[in-house]
């Protein structure tokens, strides 16, 4: 009864899932794949990191599956731009054939890439690349993920012919994501609670508090102008859903440049603690159910994780199993969700 029930409530928080069957056929296969592409970009990685105030695009080629194009790329970010040595990167396919590459239909992608120059920062790439997947189990509505392992060849003159091999990963864009759940995606400078679909939200709520993450908000952060901050909105009939991004400050990644906000009561990011609005009781527990029935494919997505030490998957394991033990204790959980929520 427990498991039909929990299906029902699949059913009833994605029922716009069949949508995605509509468009399926004219998306690009880049992300119905799970398995791991090796690529080797080429060109001024040096200047590129050296200028990276300056967004302009710059001509690598890229090559993937034996084939070579040319894409521009660009940095990116806001918060790792400034702690990271190895920032974010954006292909720009626009100007390059992809029609028979592993990146045919794509035009603008996110490069989420190692920050730093050492083993821990490829770890933390690593991890965060596990929390998308860990939300797509939750949510047909996230942003769905491309493990690469990627060879930089820098062709700067002083650095020439340099090889470094990393893991980045990619992320489908807006338009891809939004084309896929039937809905469009809105700037808006602020949303009503009662805009949003209840079900998805509270979703997004545990998820948060799943992953230990406190660098999220429905509201504007301060150097933006739209809502929301490390969340896209996407309206999809008449209801709004909150779509979570950047995780590399949630605990389970726990990178080592990451410190909670301070204005909230903890000390580490691997402190949970929840962010959530306050909601119906049912609802919330429902959510709650939800992540609790995929238990095992949630801790499943850690063991899947190509280059992961053995150690990391082990701790990180550990982190989202100590919130299941914590939540068959589900009236104390929803207790303590409701004490804090907005």
């Amino acid at each position: 009864m427990v498991a039909y029930a929990m299906s029902q409530l699949i059913k009833k928080i994605f029922s716009l899932t069949f949508l995605w069957v509509a468009v399926h056929a004219n998306a690009s296969p880049l992300f119905d794949d799970n398995a791991v592409i090796d690529v080797e970009l080429t060109g001024p990685i040096g200047s590129l990191i050296k200028d990276k105030d300056d967004r302009t695009e710059q001509l690598f080629i890229l090559k993937a599956n034996g084939v070579e194009q040319y894409v521009q790329v660009r940095v990116r970010g806001k918060s790792r731009l400034r702690v990271c040595k190895f920032p974010p990167l954006r292909f720009n396919f626009s100007e390059s054939n992809t029609e028979r590459t592993v990146f045919a239909g794509q035009n603008k992608l996110k490069l989420v890439t190692h920050c730093r120059n050492n083993d821990a920062s490829q770890v933390d790439a690593l991890q965060e690349f596990a929390v998308y997947r860990i939300f797509n189990i939750i949510s047909d509505i996230g942003y769905r993920v491309r493990l690469l392992r990627i060879t930089y060849r820098d062709t700067d003159e002083r650095r020439k012919d340099e090889a470094l091999e990393r893991y980045g990963f990619l992320l489908e864009s807006d338009d891809e994501l939004a084309a896929r759940v039937g809905g469009h995606p809105v700037n808006v400078t602020g949303i009503s609670l009662r805009s949003l679909d209840e079900d998805h939200a509270a979703a997004v709520y545990v998820f948060q508090y799943l992953i230990g993450n406190t660098d999220w908000s429905m509201v504007m952060a301060d150097e933006d102008d739209v809502c929301c901050h490390n969340g896209d909105i996407l309206d999809i009939e008449s209801k709004r859903f909150y779509v979570p991004y950047d995780f590399d400050l949630a605990g389970l990644v726990n990178a080592r440049h990451a410190y909670p906000d301070p204005s909230l009561p903890i000390r580490k990011v691997t402190q949970r603690y929840y962010l959530g609005f306050c909601t119906s009781r049912d609802t919330l527990q429902s959510a709650l159910g939800l992540i609790k029935l995929h238990k095992e494919e949630i801790l499943g997505v850690l063991s899947d994780i190509p280059g992961l030490p053995e150690r990391d998957r082990e701790k990180s394991i550990d982190y989202l199993d100590q919130f299941f033990t914590r939540a068959d204790d589900e009236e104390k959980m929803l207790n303590s969700f409701e004490r804090r929520c907005h």
